[in-house]
């Protein structure tokens, strides 16, 4: 290999010069722009330098290549990968490894009540009918069972299967009340949970009991300037109750906002709906409610039609991110087997608040309660 250096004033005529004078076969490196000194006020004339490559004899020469030997060879290379790999790959498609983390099966399960009997037996299967989880009915209606001395197994004590679920419920699961139940001070609640759940409706519905019936002073302030059309329908719920709207994207204003309200009963922010798998959203969510950890009662809002496992993970999800205050029903209306009412206070230990039973505003909104719960699950 050489490289040789050529200089002129026409870099086509110094590429065409090389070739002339080493073979087509040049291998051009780079080339460089010289300026020469200028006399008096005349401009000087640029110059080029042509760095060019030799190539030997030798480089040109092409390997020959034997494709059946070739070709024989990665065959080879492939039986012999797939020998290796196939046991452990069809092992790790018949586990829940071979899944996504967050979508592993189920095993079957199984409902074993043989220590019951009677109206205890009758109504725990009752409960697995609508997707009240085993464990969870058993640990419910057992609060309202005594031992059966002629079977040694247990059996209600009370003249209802409903006084058993009632007085099971009271031992497990916990209620806030009315969000107003209190009067002194400010409060300020923030909805969270995912997309297509009911939280702008439904904390208008909320709204709507707090200035119509309750005669309280509310402002709403909404955090969802994601969503298309999202900051226009709060508006317009806002105007037909005559009460303050803000749309905020930024904590520093969020809290400045939250300052100037101070005099109000009650402040209700409305968060953007995202996925509990989507941990930079939530980020984003956390980062505008910042510094305001202490003052929001954060409460979740969960369709009642949502399968058990997602709602637990939905739960446990938001929980990295923000405090729970209660849970929030939403959707009632759209399932025939509301377990969920039972499975998700239970397992999660959390309060639980409102339902909602359709979409009209305000009508379609109840507390919930013992009594209330037990009449979704059971029936009236």
């Amino acid at each position: 290999m050489e490289i040789k250096v050529y200089e002129g004033y026409d870099l086509e005529e110094l590429i065409q010069k090389a070739k002339e004078e080493l073979g087509d076969d040049i291998k051009i490196l780079h080339y460089e722009t010289v300026e020469e000194k200028k006399f008096f006020f005349f401009k000087g004339k640029k110059k080029y330098k042509l760095f060019v490559e030799t190539v030997d004899d030798e480089e040109l020469v092409e390997p020959v290549v034997k494709f059946e030997e070739l070709l024989e060879k990665v065959e080879e290379l492939i039986d012999r990968k797939i020998k290796t790999n196939l046991p452990r790959l069809a092992q790790n498609m018949a586990t829940p490894d071979s899944l996504p983390p967050h979508i592993q099966p189920n095993g079957t399960a199984t409902v074993n009540f043989g220590e019951f009997t009677g109206d205890a037996l009758h109504l725990l299967n009752q409960l697995v009918s609508k997707d009240v989880l085993p464990d969870v009915a058993v640990k419910l209606v057992k609060e309202g069972c005594g031992l059966d001395i002629d079977t040694n197994k247990w059996d209600l004590n009370t003249v209802t299967e409903r006084e058993a679920l009632i007085k099971g419920i009271n031992k497990h699961i916990k209620f806030t009340g009315a969000f107003d139940r209190t009067e002194d001070g400010l409060k300020i609640f923030a909805f969270i949970g995912p997309t297509g759940v009911g939280k702008t409706t439904n904390l208008f519905k909320i709204a709507s009991q707090l200035v119509i019936d309750k005669k309280k002073k509310v402002a709403v302030i909404s955090t969802d300037t994601f969503k298309v059309g999202a900051s226009h329908q709060a508006r317009t719920y806002a105007n037909i109750l005559n009460i303050p709207f803000y749309s905020i994207s930024e904590s520093k204003k969020l809290r400045n906002t939250i300052e100037e309200l101070k005099t109000f009963d009650f402040i209700l922010i409305d968060t953007v709906g995202r996925s509990h798998y989507d941990y930079w959203r939530l980020g984003e969510i956390k980062e505008i409610l910042s510094g305001l950890e202490e003052e929001i009662n954060h409460v979740l809002t969960i369709s009642c039609n949502y399968k058990n496992d997602d709602a637990l993970e939905v739960v446990y999800k938001y929980q990295t991110f923000f405090p729970i205050h209660s849970i929030f029903f939403t959707k009632i209306d759209e399932t025939l087997k509301p377990g969920i009412l039972l499975n998700l206070p239970v397992e999660t230990k959390l309060p639980v608040s409102y339902i909602s039973t359709g979409q009209r505003v305000p009508e379609d909104l109840k507390i919930l309660t013992p009594e209330a719960i037990a009449t979704y699950i059971l029936g009236s």
